[in-house]
């Protein structure tokens, strides 16, 4: 499942995840599963009918993201894989950013970042005019909506309705096998 949540050059992306690394850190062995939040640059594609045809959007560059991550295998609600990746370098994000703070209170910290979007593109290193005149604004406005989509997507997760493996079934010794190029197998669905 996806949300979007546009403002006028900015916007918060959320959906359900499921990730097995092919190569992971120690102690981050196995699937993990959970909600994945964005903020990216939107855009906005010109017209290809009439005055009044669908507008083409553009979800483009990532900016941060934020991953309410959990081990499969562990408890629910324990939060023990949950990190931010401030940076991005293009479309891949910098390592895993553990923080104490996230993990005790997952959506209270949440709700602090979204608060402060001069500080997420100043930390990003995006220059400020990456957002428009009103998407600090917009941006807090929407938090308590964003917040809430986040805790749906959370508690559908934790109930097996979403944050599952692919529907093809993968059998669990071929999810670090090697692909065709000889890097280890990427296991993951989710829109992002």
């Amino acid at each position: 499942m996806l949300y979007v949540f546009g403002f006028e050059r900015v916007g918060v992306v959320v959906g359900d995840l499921y990730f097995v690394d092919p190569a992971p850190k120690k102690g981050q062995e196995g699937a993990e599963h959970g909600v994945r939040l964005e903020l990216r640059v939107l855009g906005r594609g010109p017209l290809r009918g009439s005055i009044y045809s669908a507008q083409p959007i553009e979800v483009g560059e990532p900016v941060w993201r934020a991953d309410f991550l959990e081990s499969v295998d562990g408890e629910p609600g324990s939060f023990d894989r949950t990190h931010h990746h401030p940076v991005f370098r293009g479309w891949d994000p910098t390592s895993r950013v553990f923080v104490r703070e996230l993990s005790a209170d997952p959506l209270g910290w949440l709700a602090g970042k979204l608060a402060d979007l001069d500080g997420l593109l100043a930390e990003a290193g995006f220059p400020q005019d990456t957002a428009g005149p009103g998407d600090a604004r917009d941006l807090r406005d929407a938090a308590p909506e964003i917040i809430d989509a986040t805790r749906r997507l959370l508690d559908k997760v934790r109930a097996g309705e979403l944050g599952n493996p692919p529907l093809a079934e993968v059998p669990a010794a071929d999810r670090t096998a090697a692909g065709a190029d000889g890097e280890p197998a990427l296991i993951r669905s989710g829109w992002l």
